[in-house]
């Protein structure tokens, strides 16, 4: 039965349709936002704990990145970080 939702048309129409506006989105909050992709990897760089274990740990299983907003942000804006693509923004 789930292969068989999973090869619909439209659910790959409607993944499709995710994708572009989660890339829209993520675009649209760069300016906004990329501070913290800055800082993010500013701390990665410099193995900065601290700064690492206040960061919001959810990952886009999609493209395997992760949010590098600080915890408590979703009240506010939706996961966001940068991928090979572009950024992206994405909700639960």
């Amino acid at each position: 039965m789930a292969a068989a939702v999973l090869a619909d048309p439209e659910v790959h129409a409607i993944g499709d349709l995710l994708d572009r506006e989660e890339f829209r989105s993520g675009a649209e909050l760069r300016d906004e936002l990329q501070v913290f992709q800055d800082r993010y990897d500013q701390a990665v760089r410099a193995d900065d704990v601290a700064v690492l274990s206040r960061l919001c740990r959810e990952m886009n299983g999609r493209w395997g990145h992760v949010c590098v907003l600080t915890i408590g942000h979703e009240e506010r804006v939706p996961h966001w970080g940068t991928t090979p693509e572009g950024p992206a923004a994405w909700l639960q």
